[in-house]
């Protein structure tokens, strides 16, 4: 695997199927090269055929359906996803757990702690407002009612890392574009409920979760249409104020904006959210939250454990949850290489990995593992092979029921509803701006299974939209 997308390959003189053995390219020749109907499709969208790779493949058979540009690398989207949740779950297997421990320095007395509480993350990409309430429980039924130090917390499971959210789409604001943590919580994601009051000419603004020690500023009250009303609310939102300036229409009643704080520090979005749950949940603290190391003489008092990896790895396919993509590529880092892990850990475990399955990887560059990139980059014919190596594995079925279902669920729930593949197709999707992507398996009417991948990056790959649908659908019917 490079970091640098290589050449585009013109020619595939062999490619690897993983156990199921190899199969030449040349086996491949009576492939179809693009249905004519599809070719059609994609005309009609505007989309040249050499901006689409294509591959359609029976599950475990050597030759092709549809082999189209499929040695060519393109950007995935979030098609990527299925890369990083199979790693996960072969590497770390289906039922593995984070583990998150709340750690003492000093004695507990009559409920009180002397000493320090220290909260040592793991990188569970799931824990949640909810979790954190129930291990505070935890916590405090160990003893501790009142804590007179500092609450410390360590999320050097990770290393340090240099996150830009703009960096993307200059959209920070955006959930999706939340970074990794060792601590995350919440995926940093914060709801903002607008509730006007017409009597009073005022709007109420309530966060969730709630947070402690944050002074909100809401909008002026408008009596102007509701329209487009976040475009008339600019977000500031750092470590001591949430000011939302502009005008909020009272025609708009009670909305929700979900915002990733960006210029809020991590420290300071666990911290707010800890304390609030600490005090409501009877608890007395009235020290310092600071970030550190958990001391060698520190003795664990309670731990959280995290929903198993099969349920996380739901999460990220079917909704297609960008920043656990992202803590699932470190974990894989720190399993391997231990505390501190970095990005570029958990790309070489990942690298390794595929070598190892003996599954050519020309052309891969992994950026965060997520698919929110501009620089990540994988061939049809690769994630071709991954597909069909997954189907083969032990984790097939986690890995499988993970990715959305067409017609069903996921990003999948309003697509193809009413087509005869309905709920016949497990489909992982990809769409950032100039990208259309899937990438999953069909059952074909004929009773067989095949992997199906296509991406599409051009400048009209929103219009191939409905052309991705369409060859769902020539999949279901002729396979």
């Amino acid at each position: 695997m490079t970091k640098k997308s290589e050449q585009n390959l013109k020619k595939i003189r062999a490619f690897f199927w993983g156990i199921l053995g190899i199969f030449s390219f040349g086996m491949a020749v009576c492939a179809q090269e693009l249905p004519v109907e599809i070719a059609s499709e994609f005309q009609r969208a505007g989309i040249p055929e050499e901006a689409v790779g294509i591959v359609i493949q029976p599950i475990g058979l050597s030759e092709p359906k549809v082999l189209h540009n499929a040695g060519t690398v393109f950007h995935p989207a979030s098609t990527m996803k299925v890369l990083t949740t199979y790693a996960a779950l072969e590497l770390l297997g289906p039922s593995f757990t984070w583990q998150t421990g709340a750690y003492i320095t000093g004695e507990v007395r009559h409920g009180i702690l002397y000493g320090d509480l220290i909260i040592r993350g793991s990188g569970d990409p799931s824990f949640s407002q909810k979790d954190l309430w129930l291990f505070i429980r935890k916590i405090q039924d160990s003893g501790i009612r009142e804590i007179r130090g500092k609450v410390v917390l360590d999320r050097s499971v990770f290393g340090r890392i240099n996150f830009d959210a703009s960096v993307f789409d200059d959209a920070p604001l955006k959930p999706y574009n939340a970074g990794p943590d060792g601590l995350l919580l919440n995926e940093k994601r914060i709801d903002v409920y607008f509730a006007p009051h017409g009597d009073k000419d005022e709007v109420e603004v309530v966060l969730e979760p709630r947070m402690e020690g944050i002074t909100i500023v809401p909008p002026v009250a408008a009596s102007s249409a509701c329209g487009d009303w976040k475009n008339g609310i600019t977000v500031h939102f750092d470590d001591k104020i949430a000011y939302f300036e502009g005008e909020y229409p009272l025609a708009c009643g009670i909305r929700t904006w979900a915002i990733h704080p960006y210029q809020m520090s991590d420290r300071r979005y666990f911290e707010s959210v800890f304390v609030k749950l600490w005090r409501e949940s009877g608890g007395v603290f009235k020290g310092q939250v600071e970030e550190g190391l958990l001391p060698a003489d520190a003795v664990l008092k309670a731990e959280w454990t995290s929903q198993e990896l099969g349920l996380v790895v739901s999460a990220v396919n079917k909704y297609s949850n960008n920043v656990m993509a992202r803590q699932l590529l470190l974990t894989l880092g720190e399993k391997f290489y231990g505390t501190g892990a970095t990005i570029e850990q958990g790309i070489a475990v990942i690298g390794n990995w595929l070598t190892q399955k003996g599954i050519s990887a020309n052309g891969l560059v992994v950026e965060n593992g997520s698919g929110l990139s501009r620089e990540e980059r994988i061939s049809p014919l690769t994630m071709a092979e991954i597909l069909n190596a997954a189907f083969m594995s032990p984790v097939m079925p986690e890995l499988v029921s993970s990715l959305p279902i067409a017609g069903r669920d996921g990003t999948m729930s309003k697509r193809l509803r009413d087509d005869p593949i309905a709920g016949k197709a497990h489909i992982k999707t990809g769409a950032i701006n100039d990208v259309r992507a899937i990438a999953g398996y069909v059952l074909a009417k004929s009773g067989r299974r095949y992997l199906i991948v296509c991406m599409i990056n051009h400048p009209n790959a929103k219009a191939g939209r409905q052309v991705l649908n369409r060859l769902l659908s020539w999949a279901y019917e002729n396979g």
